[in-house]
């Protein structure tokens, strides 16, 4: 494992993240860069939370031949949007800048991540190379672009998640305490230009990249409205989007055999950075 530091910003933690390589294979690896949930309050990218810990996810990416990044961001009670997408797009760039000393292909980087996380994916993946969202840490002529992304019930419109919310939702999202509202500095209704702004489905372009969305039509956290209206928007685009509904599965697909799920995704980023 390769410990780095991607990036420091004077008076918060430095971004960090780990880096792991398959024993198969030889470099150059495609690449997984993984975003975890928390509600962009919580989470770690040392383990993931209690609920996907049994499908040993990094170790299922790494049998599949793939490197895997576990990157780090910073959470809304350090900073509000947009500073944790920077700081995805800026461990992109990292991992782009230094990839052939670490033995990476860069022309095969996607990104997956899951709830909050899953967001920040959506977006990295939507906004490829968008100066509007690079953030400061931008090093000339590096990509923060990646070929494919796996979306996994993420929230991808902040100012629809009220009204869609799961019949027993376990959250108001218009609360002025919701993660949401934490996310962009106040109540999102209140604040609908910096809601937008947060909101993946704004960033759609028929130039999208393959995306894999996956979602719990049981979902009491983040509702599955969330996941068919970034789906809408895309396929009304004619982007390569596929959507997957989860029978029965509540949040982090609590209830659903998670093993499968996982399997998808890596069989779709298989056709999505297969060689041309």
């Amino acid at each position: 494992m390769i410990d780095a530091i991607v990036a420091e910003h004077p008076g918060y933690r430095p971004l960090t993240l780990d880096l792991f390589r398959p024993d198969r294979g030889r470099p150059p690896y495609p690449l997984v860069i993984w975003v975890h949930g928390g509600a962009w309050r919580f989470g770690s990218n040392k383990q993931d939370g209690p609920q996907l810990a049994p499908a040993r996810i990094g170790d299922r990416i790494l049998a599949a031949g793939y490197a895997l990044a576990r990157v780090t961001y910073r959470l809304s009670a350090e900073a509000t949007f947009p500073a944790p997408l920077h700081d995805v797009k800026a461990a992109v760039r990292w991992l782009r800048h230094h990839s052939g000393e670490l033995g990476l292909d860069r022309s095969r980087f996607a990104v997956w991540g899951e709830s909050a996380g899953g967001h920040l994916a959506a977006l990295v993946a939507l906004s490829g190379d968008d100066p509007v969202t690079a953030g400061d840490d931008v090093v000339p002529g590096i990509s923060d672009a990646v070929r494919a992304g796996v979306i996994w019930y993420a929230p991808s419109n902040l100012l629809t998640m009220a009204a869609q919310n799961h019949p027993e939702g376990l959250q108001d999202h218009d609360a002025p305490d919701s993660p949401e509202s934490r996310l962009v500095g106040g109540p999102v209704q209140e604040l609908p230009k910096e809601s937008a702004a947060a909101s993946p489905v704004n960033y759609v372009s028929p130039d999208a990249p393959p995306l894999l969305i996956v979602h719990g039509d049981q979902d009491r956290i983040v509702p599955v409205g969330q996941s068919r209206e970034l789906y809408e928007r895309l396929a009304a685009l004619g982007a390569p989007v596929d959507l997957r509904i989860v029978p029965g599965a509540d949040h982090c697909f609590v209830g659903a055999d998670l093993a499968p799920l996982v399997q998808e995704g890596l069989d779709f980023l298989d056709r999505s950075l297969r060689d041309s």
